[in-house]
């Protein structure tokens, strides 16, 4: 059992919370039990390390099976070692060491996408996990990031997708030309979201969401400029019937996102 919270092992793992270690190591932190066992379940090649305190893994004896499975050992830790590890105050017990995993843009073209969420600049690690969970809730195909957008792999944005980050591919460091130049020649519609568009409801109307569609989504404070909105095929606004002052980035992609699903699906 690791008991030293000073020990270079645990410190090395604690690193990974900063941007330049995961760069350097193509390493990234994992916390908690869902995440973990999400992992587990879905991608356990990526699985480096696996800690947990022993009572942690006796309460969760079915990521004690998955470990077993996916043949992956779990090293026992006490909740000192586990807190000094671990990005959040409370990481429920289980620490884990990932590889990180970005899909190429040609690949994800290459699959035949029906729905696609394109990220431009997005800065907010919450805003990053909680649009990637709401894809794959959606059953969006993928996720790209273009643009000087947050780390895939910042614990928050792991922490905010609640394991999806395992369940659909994600593309980082794309060029926006290009990939909604793959996009159209995929056969898709591409579809900006923005405070400038028509209201959502006149394209569900027109049929429009109906097609193979890529969903663009701007900066969380600039949205997206003129320039960029040139190049899709329809811009749109999801309305407000309220009196609230706006909608966060991630709230109105997750509307786009199920409205185009349930479209595709009707």
């Amino acid at each position: 059992m690791l008991e030293n919270p000073r020990s270079p092992r645990v410190r090395a793992v604690a690193k990974l919370a900063k941007k330049a270690a995961r760069a350097e190591s193509g390493l990234f932190l994992l916390e908690g039990p869902q995440a973990v066992s999400e992992a587990l379940e879905f991608r356990p090649e990526l699985v480096v390390e696996l800690y947990a305190t022993p009572t942690a893994l006796e309460r969760h004896t079915g990521i004690a099976d998955s470990a077993v499975r996916a043949a992956v050992e779990v090293e026992f830790v006490t909740e000192e070692v586990l807190a000094a590890m671990a990005d959040t105050v409370t990481p429920q017990g289980f620490v884990a060491v990932c590889r990180q995993f970005p899909t190429a843009v040609k690949d994800v073209f290459a699959a035949g996408p029906r729905l696609i969420a394109i990220l431009e600049e997005v800065r907010d690690p919450g805003n990053l996990g909680t649009i990637v969970r709401a894809a794959d809730a959606a059953g969006a195909d993928a996720v790209i990031l273009t643009g000087r957008a947050v780390d895939l792999y910042n614990p928050k944005v792991v922490r905010s997708s609640t394991g999806s980050i395992f369940h659909l591919p994600v593309a980082v460091g794309a060029d926006l030309d290009d990939v909604l130049q793959r996009a159209r020649a995929a056969g898709l519609t591409v579809l900006a979201a923005d405070v400038k568009g028509e209201d959502l409801l006149t394209a569900r109307n027109d049929g429009v969401l109906a097609n193979p569609t890529a969903w663009l989504f701007g900066n969380e404070a600039r949205g997206l400029p003129d320039e960029q909105l040139a190049l899709v095929d329809r811009v749109v606004i999801v309305p407000i019937y309220g009196k609230a002052e706006s909608m966060n980035l991630a709230t109105a992609a997750s509307v786009c996102l199920y409205e185009s699903a349930f479209a595709q699906r009707s």
